[in-house]
């Protein structure tokens, strides 16, 4: 049977890797294959810098989208693929070898899969997680913090000059060609249970 794709995207902290880790809690490792828009990101030395001199992260063209395409439609052909972890340049993190294995049900996520048109045409199903942007700028600044060594000034310049304008300009145009949109200020069982039933229905047929 041909893979199912899912895209998820969504806004800076709405919730996208906590929908992920429900997915793969819910699924056995042989059922599910999850690939993240993060570790496509171009070398460092390609980002576009804005006017402070601040590289850039919150833009599509940061993301290798050729490579990430060409890996999809490898797993959609049942070939596993093999890449290098990126660690948001974490000092503090060694890069580890990722494989990603074929699998009924692929899920690729990130803030601008949906912008890239040879990857947007691949979704079986296109997914939009939304919350407000004062709980993703609350759960960012615990995230950032923790999970990528920033300091507080750090996470509010980005938030600011770069996550802000990402938002409206490659995330919200696309939110209305979308199949489902999860909303997630506290929660989203009824939503996850929507989709649950939904992939069922697809995996049985």
């Amino acid at each position: 049977m041909k893979p199912y794709l899912i895209g998820i995207a969504g806004g800076s902290a709405s919730g996208k890797t906590t929908l992920i880790k429900r997915l793969q809690d819910t699924y056995a490792p042989h059922e599910i294959c999850v690939i993240s828009q993060d570790h496509y990101y171009k070398p460092l030395s390609e980002q576009q810098t804005d006017s402070n001199g601040e590289v850039n992260f919150d833009l599509p063209s940061g993301i290798d989208f050729k490579r990430l395409v060409r890996d999809v439609r490898k797993l959609q052909k049942g070939n596993p693929v093999e890449i290098v972890e990126y660690t948001f340049n974490n000092p503090n993190i060694f890069p580890k070898p990722i494989l990603f294995k074929p699998a009924p049900i692929i899920v690729v996520e990130g803030l601008f899969i949906y912008t890239d048109s040879k990857l947007d045409e691949l979704f079986d199903l296109k997914l939009y997680i939304e919350a407000s942007l004062d709980v993703m700028l609350k759960r960012r600044m615990r995230r950032d913090a923790v999970e990528r060594g920033m300091t507080k000034e750090q996470i509010e310049y980005q938030w600011n000059e770069h996550v802000l304008p990402a938002y409206r300009d490659y995330l919200l145009p696309y939110k209305e060609n979308v199949d489902l949109i999860i909303v997630n200020n506290t929660h989203f069982e009824n939503s996850f249970r929507v989709l649950l039933n939904h992939l069922s229905s697809v995996l049985s047929s």
